[in-house]
């Protein structure tokens, strides 16, 4: 069996963090969130992974993965160009998927239970297909599979408005060949793209069934600012946290704190956990970084108040008051105003841009 990850897309509902980087590598828990869909792939016993590219972020997401030796994978790129659908991107590895089964999995979700039961549910049967499903209070917003006891798929709907159920598809199935043909066969949506539901649906009319699996533990796809927030906050509620850096004397930690060895929270910082801090951070005296706050690389903070947040790095953060519920992308400065006149907030802000202020 091989593995198809998913990459591409334009990232629109993460802008202004993907003006600059794809999607796929902004950081949950201080790792980018295609890194966790590598490692599912691997630990569902699939080594030949196919990594599908759009047209944004290329040189970026292979600068990352490289060949895949790093995470013990061998990785083959595939250029799908304009995001057409799912089903578009599935068969632009009709070549180097070849004869073989193959797990497909949007690399911009993120779950806890990885694929292997679904894969190894997939492969005790005869199946044309295999999809992961999850309850969840918005079917209409989704595609909805319906399913009879066994667990085998009886009808699949895309964003039904009165949905048979609420289970819906949330980005990882496994595949035979035979999903190629149904692809081929495929007519654009009312959105121009090629639905996998419709292939899925296809194979199902030709005969073939369709297995299911339900995942139980937590899901999230991370395309929304707060998507990766809670994201972050549940991968740091599970995820081993190892304190490496620096402690000093007169510095409070309290729970569970990663800390890279080249980083340090400093006499009269106080940090509280969950908490990831990347390499070469420094975390000032007054400083409070609180629970589910995710500090990436080559960042400063300086007397600021801090907590359920992300801060993807390369940033000096010393603004006075609190920053909450925040995601501050890369290389972004929060300064004080304290000793500046006039008085006012002093703003340079980007498209598509996020303020509560």
């Amino acid at each position: 069996m091989k593995g198809v990850l998913l990459s591409g897309g334009t990232g629109s509902r993460l802008r202004p963090i993907t003006h600059t980087g794809p999607k796929q590598l902004v950081p949950v828990a201080n790792k980018p969130v295609l890194e966790y869909a590598i490692e599912d792939i691997k630990e569902a016993g699939i080594t030949e992974i196919g990594v599908i590219l759009g047209n944004k972020g290329r040189e970026e997401i292979q600068e990352l993965l490289g060949d895949g030796s790093k995470y013990g994978v061998d990785i083959t790129y595939i250029v799908q160009g304009n995001p057409l659908g799912l089903a578009h991107a599935a068969g632009c590895a009709r070549e180097f998927v070849g004869d073989d089964d193959f797990v497909m999995y949007l690399g911009d979700n993120i779950l806890k239970s990885g694929v292997t039961e679904l894969v190894e549910s997939f492969e005790a049967g005869n199946y044309g297909a295999g999809i992961a499903l999850q309850e969840v209070d918005n079917p209409q917003a989704f595609g909805i599979a319906d399913v009879d006891d066994e667990g085998n798929v009886t009808e699949l709907i895309e964003k039904p408005d009165q949905p048979p159920t609420n289970l819906a598809l949330i980005g990882m199935y496994v595949f035979s060949p035979a999903v190629f043909d149904a692809i081929d066969d495929l007519e654009p949506s009312w959105r121009g793209e090629l639905e996998i539901t419709d292939a899925i649906q296809d194979l199902l009319e030709d005969g073939h069934e369709i297995d299911s699996h339900v995942v139980t533990g937590w899901w999230k796809d991370t395309g929304k600012p707060e998507d990766i927030l809670e994201a972050n906050r549940l991968v740091l509620e599970d995820k081993e946290l190892t304190t490496a850096g620096v402690i000093e004397d007169g510095a409070e930690t309290d729970g569970r704190i990663e800390l890279a060895d080249s980083s340090v929270i400093e006499s009269g910082a106080v940090v509280r956990g969950p908490v990831s801090i990347a390499e070469n951070v420094t975390i000032q005296g007054g400083t409070y970084v609180g629970p589910y706050t995710s500090i990436g690389a080559d960042s400063t903070l300086e007397n600021i108040h801090i907590e359920n947040s992300v801060v993807i790095g390369g940033s000096e953060i010393s603004a006075s008051g609190r920053i909450v519920d925040s995601l501050l992308g890369r290389n972004a400065d929060v300064e004080s105003a304290d000793e500046l006149l006039p008085e006012g907030r002093r703003l340079v802000v980007g498209e598509n841009s996020q303020l509560k202020l």
